[in-house]
């Protein structure tokens, strides 16, 4: 999954869309008449101030619905496909190989949103220190960017080129 730099749109690889409509399906249907039997359980077993499978069970429930919704969201703004992109210029959607300053190592993942977490390759959302540094940069473009500890680290592009699912 990527996002465009418009908040509101979510793209979303076919595989991605069809993994998070199968999950809001069971959770809306199956999940929710699960949780009701739990609840519906432990609340007959008696004093719910006392009834620790009763609060955990609401707790799940609280969660569930929170999961519910958050997916519900993502799909109703989604788009199945990719954005078009310009190889060679970084954006979401696409696999980078960077280099480190200081460092002879490549490494490359998808640049994308936390949602494709099922990709074979390591995952970098668009919205971290690194991912927001190289975000529309070209292919040699030499960046620097703050690490959470405050400190400075620069990262050479050294290729961008459209997600193909490897």
């Amino acid at each position: 999954m990527t996002q465009t730099r418009d908040d509101n749109v979510t793209w979303l690889t076919q595989e991605a869309y069809d993994r998070l409509k199968s999950e809001l399906d069971h959770l809306s249907g199956p999940g929710r008449i699960e949780i009701a039997e739990k609840i519906e359980a432990a609340r007959e077993e008696g004093d719910l101030k006392e009834n620790g499978g009763y609060h955990a069970a609401k707790e799940e429930q609280g969660k569930m619905e929170a999961r519910i919704f958050q997916l519900t969201e993502l799909l109703r703004t989604a788009k199945v496909g990719g954005e078009t992109h310009t190889e060679g210029v970084v954006s979401p959607g696409m696999t980078i190989t960077v280099k480190f300053a200081g460092d002879d190592e490549e490494i490359t993942f998808l640049l994308a949103s936390r949602e494709e977490s099922g990709a074979p390759i390591d995952v970098y959302s668009p919205r971290s220190p690194l991912g927001s540094a190289i975000n529309g940069k070209r292919v040699g473009e030499k960046v620097e960017y703050e690490l959470p500890n405050g400190k400075t680290l620069g990262v050479e592009i050294i290729d961008a080129v459209p997600y193909n699912g490897m």
